[in-house]
């Protein structure tokens, strides 16, 4: 019993880490201390405690930790606090509209579906399986059992589905009415299928032409106003950083090398491979079991590992096989057709003791002279002193800071996580340098104001406008091609024909664009006949040339599947267009600047 409760443990721990019960606190962040009584956001009203906040936020870390097995970077735990705060309030939300909507769940519901309906991960559990099937009998034994109640699972199941229920018969709620009738997917299976292929000119503005169309300004506006909620942007930062490299030399993989060499030796002269992968070896996942890999056929391995590995005989050890994780030694167990048991020891090339103490020793100067500084001029003059390159970038809140294809570990998290400009950064590293910021400037995300769009609005509006004032000429063609053929009338205007397909309606298609009038014209005009099209990007004379329908035969075979497949979408879109909508809707106040603003001035004036 006690090994078949630690997966529903595991289970109940990924599904149901948000669901932390919100504690009767309340507090406003202002100038106070931030403390476990704190606020993060409120929603319609709801407060979300700060502490409630964070508790997340550790678990969702110790989930991905324990996934990727490395440390978690600044950059990772941003994008887990939003993680979790969009969790949060989905949860509130939800709740509120439970509330809205008289959506209960009762206590006999909740026993009914513990018995009958576990959740998803009990049914692959062998010790609740039968000759390879989920077996109700031996699950619903288990949790009558004392030990599931000793261990506080009937406590975790509850409160599984006093979550999951209420949720359940929202959707159904939501996709009651979904349907699609015949002629729906008749038309959606004919976008599918229909294939058309068409010569066409192609008459587009110039640059010039369109820099030098004049667009009202009450027309931007108007544009403005009409698509507002597309003008959201991401937050920008520019920062400037001093980079230390951490990245091994030449003489460094071969001294790596070498070590695989001697190690290879000692193993030969008589040393258990096994113990010495466990003292040896830096992928830490395998070394604890001795360097042994799971046993398997081929396609798991990088090629030059997997090379190396079907050339050994039982027994053999091969010589050091470099790859792109370092270099490794491998011992060939067993070998049954392509099936290999396996152990290794990876060496990964990391920089000489003397040049990685270098390295360290300047590091541990550059964050003396500038680190947490916030004097605008401390990074300059530290980089000065130690002749080291101060380099300009800009970044964006949610993507990770790169430089020349380098990624900078932790930059952009720090940049966004509410330091002012001109702040310099504590020393940030990873396995390839490193890194001392500064931020220089902040742009905050969101909604755009319309002076900060109007450029590119007017940008856009100037190239329809330009494209429509081509009408006249592409008319002029349509009656050459009419009276002669298109060859002829584009050889006249001194222009070019061109062909595409076959493509269908849906999709993007190369010089005509992706579900614009130009491609209705192509499945819509009869073979051989030339039509005009004019769209955004120009004005198009198409000709079809050929074309292929679907068939009604083949549509009526798969009917039933293609309507459990757009009902399915159709349920999506639903659930996701209701969230979205209650999202936005949605009065709420994130207090999140003001937190990690409240955490910074408590921790300098600790230090």
């Amino acid at each position: 019993m006690r090994s078949i409760a630690k997966y529903i443990w595991i289970f109940l721990f990924i599904a149901f880490v948000g669901g932390f019960l919100l504690g009767d606190v309340s507090g406003l962040i202002g100038r106070a201390p931030v403390t476990a009584s704190s606020v993060v956001a409120t929603v319609n009203g709801e407060e979300i405690p700060y502490l409630t906040w964070q508790n997340l936020v550790n678990s969702l870390a110790q989930q991905e930790q324990q996934q990727s097995q490395r440390g978690i970077t600044l950059d990772d735990q941003r994008r887990l606090e939003e993680q979790a705060f969009e969790q949060l309030v989905g949860d509130v939300l939800l709740s509120q509209e439970y509330a809205r909507r008289g959506i209960r769940v009762s206590d006999s519901e909740i026993r009914e579906a513990a018995l009958l309906s576990p959740p998803p991960q009990v049914y692959q559990n062998p010790d609740f399986q039968t000759d390879g099937r989920f077996d109700p009998a031996k699950y619903q034994r288990f949790i009558s059992s004392p030990v599931a109640r000793q261990q506080g699972l009937l406590v975790q199941l509850e409160n599984y589905y006093r979550a999951e229920l209420p949720k359940s018969k929202l959707y159904a709620q939501l996709i009651a009415d979904a349907w699609v009738s015949d002629g729906q997917l008749w038309r959606a299976y004919q976008d599918q299928r229909d294939s058309v292929i068409v010569q066409y000119v192609a008459l587009r503005p110039s640059a010039a032409d369109v820099a030098a169309t004049v667009v009202a300004d009450k027309d931007i506006r108007a544009y403005y106003d009409r698509y507002e909620t597309r003008w959201t942007r991401r937050g920008r930062a520019v920062i400037s950083f001093v980079a230390l490299s951490r990245v091994p030399t030449a003489a460094d993989t071969v001294a790596t090398q070498a070590r695989a060499a001697a190690l290879r030796a000692e193993i030969l002269a008589g040393a258990d491979f096994g113990e010495v992968a466990k003292r040896e070896s830096t992928d830490e996942s395998s070394a604890v079991n001795g360097g042994e890999l799971p046993t398997g056929g081929r396609g798991r391995f990088v090629p030059e590992f997997e090379t190396a590995a079907y050339q050994l005989r039982p027994g053999q050890i091969s010589e050091p096989v470099r790859t792109a994780f370092g270099w490794h030694l491998i011992k060939l167990n067993a070998r049954a057709g392509d099936t290999l048991s396996l152990q290794h020891i990876l060496l990964k090339v990391t920089q000489g003791d003397s040049s990685a103490s270098a390295t360290d020793r300047t590091a541990d100067r550059l964050a003396s002279l500038a680190g947490g500084s916030t004097d605008r001029t401390a990074l300059d003059s530290a980089a000065a002193a130690l002749k080291l390159l101060v380099t300009q970038i800009e970044v964006q809140d949610g993507q990770a800071a790169n430089y020349l294809g380098q990624p900078l570990a932790g930059v952009s998290g720090w940049a966004f996580s509410g330091v002012v400009a001109g702040e310099t950064s504590d020393l940030l590293d990873d396995e390839n340098g490193y890194y001392l910021a500064r931020l220089d400037s902040l742009t905050e995300g969101g909604p755009q104001a319309f002076d900060d769009v109007k450029n590119e609005i007017k940008t856009v509006l100037q190239g329809r406008a330009a494209a429509a004032a081509l009408k006249s000429k592409a008319e002029a063609l349509l009656a050459d091609a009419k009276a002669s053929d298109i060859a002829s009338a584009a050889a006249k205007s001194g222009l070019t024909v061109e062909s595409a397909g076959p493509f269908v309606r849906q999709g993007f298609v190369a010089g005509l664009g992706f579900a614009n009038p130009a491609i209705g014209a192509a499945f819509a005009a009869p073979i051989g006949r030339p039509t005009l099209a004019m769209s955004d990007e120009g004005a198009f004379v198409i000709v079809p040339t050929a074309r292929t329908s679907a068939s009604r035969d083949a549509f009526d075979t798969e009917k039933p599947m293609l309507r459990e497949q757009a009902l399915q979408g159709i349920r999506q879109r639903r659930v996701q267009e209701f969230f979205e909508q209650l999202r936005r809707t949605a009065e709420i106040d994130d207090r999140r600047r003001e937190i990690n603003a409240g955490l910074r001035r408590q921790a300098a004036v600790a230090n």
